[in-house]
């Protein structure tokens, strides 16, 4: 909720007024789907919810406002699931198939949750919105980094936190990518993809 307060303007704690927020960001989602992020509007929201535009601006003050929102909360979701897979890498063996899990979770997320494909296209045309996105990344890495820590215990912690960033950048670019692609083609470019993920960490010895 935390991050919520930096984008909504009021995150409501009584249920009739949360409710109401929770109608909006169900509805915003809606619509995102229908209509992509340019073609978004408040009132569209106004129209479909019967939200006054003063109950909906109490809220949220422009669309950026919601969509960031939006895509904190899937962000959350996502860092769970690296969370999760990760935590089953003890050793080096294990970095490959940790890394191709990630990959793998990651474009599940975005076929599975059609919105998500608009709300990254919204980060990448808004300034503020890219911020999320390079502060999910940097998250992200970081728990890569940690993991990392734990199989190479030894090697130095700029060069783990680089790696960690480096191949997660590069994973969020390629599933960003598959989306893009038509299903048949993006599992092609995932699977070569996933066969140049790093198999160990012989990289940080250079």
């Amino acid at each position: 909720m935390g991050t919520e307060k930096a984008l909504a303007r009021l995150v409501p704690v009584q249920k009739r007024s949360r409710d109401r927020f929770e109608l909006i960001l169900a509805t915003a989602a809606e619509i995102l789907t229908e209509k992509g992020s340019e073609a978004f509007r408040m009132s569209d929201i106004v129209e479909r919810t019967g939200v006054a535009f003063g109950s909906l601006y109490q809220y949220f003050p422009d669309k950026t406002a919601i969509i960031g929102t939006l895509a904190e909360r899937y962000n959350a979701v996502g860092r769970d699931c690296v969370a999760r897979d990760l935590s089953v890498m003890k050793t080096a063996a294990d970095l490959h198939p940790a890394l191709c899990r990630i990959t793998d979770s990651y474009y599940r997320m975005f076929t599975d949750v059609s919105v998500m494909r608009d709300i990254w296209q919204a980060t990448q045309a808004d300034r503020a919105l890219q911020k999320l996105d390079e502060e999910d990344v940097a998250y992200l890495a970081g728990l890569l980094s940690a993991a990392l820590r734990g199989i190479a215990a030894d090697a130095p912690k700029p060069a783990l936190e680089a790696f960690a960033r480096l191949t997660m950048t590069l994973i969020a670019a390629a599933v960003r990518h598959a989306i893009t692609l038509p299903p048949k083609d993006a599992r092609k470019m995932l699977a070569l993809f996933k066969r140049m993920l790093p198999a160990d960490l012989s990289a940080l010895a250079a």
